[in-house]
């Protein structure tokens, strides 16, 4: 038995319970891994409130990293010992558990456990974000909703080494001064500021050609209104709640706007897309481009505080539970 979170019914953080759990031995294609450091993401309240079911009980958690503590048959390319991180696999909020081997990456000596816990989910959302749903180009610019955030303030440095120009939004001051030593250029504080005004005033009048946008409901029509024509609104998160209607005629008045609601599985579902996207993050984390701020940490049994924090934008950059 190892300890773990799950929840059994869903709600607030209160139905996270710390408790024991099975874990056995790896079958055909599987590892057993014993966690050092466990990712923290949006994805996970979203599971734990019912937002996203899930089939009950279910241990939460989508990221995290540590060490191989044994191999099933059939596995090759892993030994025991060896330094793992993995992302979108449900069930990482434990000590311990059994994983498919084609899920998991190796970690070179040059990233640490907690900063590949912190960065597996987030940083592989930005690679696909900016790379692949719209591919980012020099000179271009953007606008990246919740910039002071975990993928925030990856996207505002991966957008620099690019030689793009990021304009993004925060809540607070201090959460602009924060990502603007991330790499932001242009911060627009939503507490006093009109995004949309903002962003015409920074563009001159023309707009961002996308709008990559995290926060959903509360945003959708100031993203859509920020866009250039032909622009691409990239919605890939709802922290603020669902777009549970939208009216394509909104996307004809912008001026044949595109509008795309993608998600990290569908871009790593490949054994093949997976590398290539960790081969990407480990390359801009390893040559210093992209630095991984890792700015709480919380005890596994301390979960529940982890989720009200981060529910209550209490966090910033990303949160690492320790088991």
């Amino acid at each position: 038995m190892v300890k773990a979170v799950r929840i059994h019914e869903a709600g607030g953080p209160e139905k996270l319970v710390y408790e024991d759990v099975p874990v056995g031995d790896p079958e055909v294609g599987e590892l057993r891994i014993r966690h050092s450091a466990i990712g923290l993401n949006f994805i996970d309240v979203y599971q734990r409130s019912g937002l996203y079911p899930l089939e009950l009980p279910a241990v939460l958690g989508m990221e995290a990293a540590g060490v191989v503590e044994a191999v099933g048959p059939g596995v090759s390319g892993f030994a025991e010992g060896d330094r793992i991180a993995y992302p979108m696999q449900g069930g990482a909020y434990a000590q311990a558990r059994v994983i498919p081997a084609a899920r998991v990456v190796k970690l070179p000596d040059s990233v640490d456990d907690r900063t590949a816990a912190a960065m597996m989910l987030k940083g592989m959302t930005v690679e696909y974000l900016l790379c692949r749903t719209f591919p980012v180009q020099k000179g271009q610019t953007i606008l990246f909703h919740a910039a002071a955030g975990g993928v925030g303030l990856i996207a505002c440095q991966w957008a620099r080494a690019i030689g793009a120009t990021t304009i993004g939004t925060v809540s607070t001051d201090e959460k602009a001064a924060l990502a603007k030593t991330h790499g932001l250029d242009h911060a627009i504080v939503t507490s006093r500021e009109d995004i949309v005004a903002r962003v015409k005033e920074i563009t001159g009048g023309k707009g961002v050609p996308v709008v990559y946008d995290s926060v959903g409901k509360d945003t959708l029509e100031a993203s859509l209104s920020c866009l250039a024509p032909r622009g691409m609104m990239v919605s890939f998160g709802q922290s603020s709640g669902a777009i549970t209607s939208f009216n394509p005629g909104l996307l004809a008045k912008g001026g044949s706007l595109y509008y795309t609601r993608p998600s990290l599985g569908n871009y790593i579902a490949t054994p093949e897309d997976l590398a290539l996207s960790g081969s990407r993050l480990m390359e801009m984390v390893g040559s210093g481009r992209v630095k991984i701020t890792v700015n709480q940490t919380y005890a596994l049994a301390d979960t529940a505080q982890a989720h009200a924090d981060l529910e209550a934008r209490r966090t910033t950059g990303s949160t690492v539970l320790l088991p």
